[in-house]
């Protein structure tokens, strides 16, 4: 039996370690040919071994790096169907201690990457005949997150540009919708098991979420069971946000 996303060519970034790592290992169980990208080279082509897809190193933030990812992508498969932009940094820090640069490096990052890697996947995608961008926003991208402000406001930033963006991009075929993960277990939570057990205890289902709880989100949406879905917040938060 085909996989859901059989023979599409799939972009995820980030894809060195934890959602990334479990998006492109999903996609590719699933028949995705997966290119994944990461400034980590050693753990991206890890991951890219075990899961059969292909590593590139790349740097989200950098228009040129971006080029070349999308260049490799037409060499290698002549077509892109799908782009999950995963990578993203996370640093702590309420208004009045966020610093310029914290500022521009977190935004650089969580919100210019995003913007770059759907300007450079888009002409590919349109050659292709369309295809579906997958955004990860976070929880922090619906609603007030005190003492993370330059994070939450990198996170708004997803979630309206990829309204925007499905707004545009929709009479071309091409799909774009968010994801807006809650407490998931990755190197984005803080190592101590007491305020990891006190996160859980905030959430309704009274759990941290594994990575694949999101990878079988971003499947979804990658896949043609979400063909008439574009412009959405898809929420994997455990009833945080309900």
């Amino acid at each position: 039996m085909a996989g859901r996303v059989e023979g599409k060519v799939v972009v995820v970034t980030g894809g060195a370690q934890g959602q990334g790592a479990a998006e492109a290992r999903l996609l590719a169980a699933q028949g995705a040919r997966v290119v994944l990208t990461d400034v980590n080279g050693e753990g991206g082509e890890a991951v890219a071994a075990d899961a059969g897809g292909l590593f590139v190193r790349h740097d989200v933030s950098s228009a040129p790096d971006w080029a070349a990812v999308m260049q490799r992508v037409a060499d290698e498969f002549g077509r892109l169907d799908g782009l999950v932009n995963n990578a993203a940094i996370f640093e702590r820090g309420r208004l009045v201690d966020t610093s310029e640069d914290q500022f521009r490096r977190i935004m650089d990052v969580n919100a210019l990457g995003v913007y770059l890697g759907m300007a450079a996947a888009v002409p590919l995608m349109l050659d292709s005949g369309g295809g579906s961008i997958v955004n990860i926003s976070s929880g922090a991208g619906l609603r007030a997150t005190p003492g993370s402000f330059a994070y939450s406001a990198s996170k708004f930033a997803v979630t309206g540009m990829t309204k925007t963006a499905a707004a545009e991009l929709g009479p071309d075929g091409i799909r774009v919708n968010s994801i807006h993960p809650g407490f998931i277990d990755t190197a984005m939570l803080p190592d101590n098991e007491a305020l990891r057990e006190k996160m859980a205890g905030a959430v309704p289902l009274r759990r941290i979420a594994r990575p694949d709880e999101v990878a079988q989100l971003a499947l979804f949406l990658i896949s043609d069971d979400s063909s008439y879905s574009t412009g959405g917040e898809f929420v994997v938060d455990g009833g945080v946000t309900a």
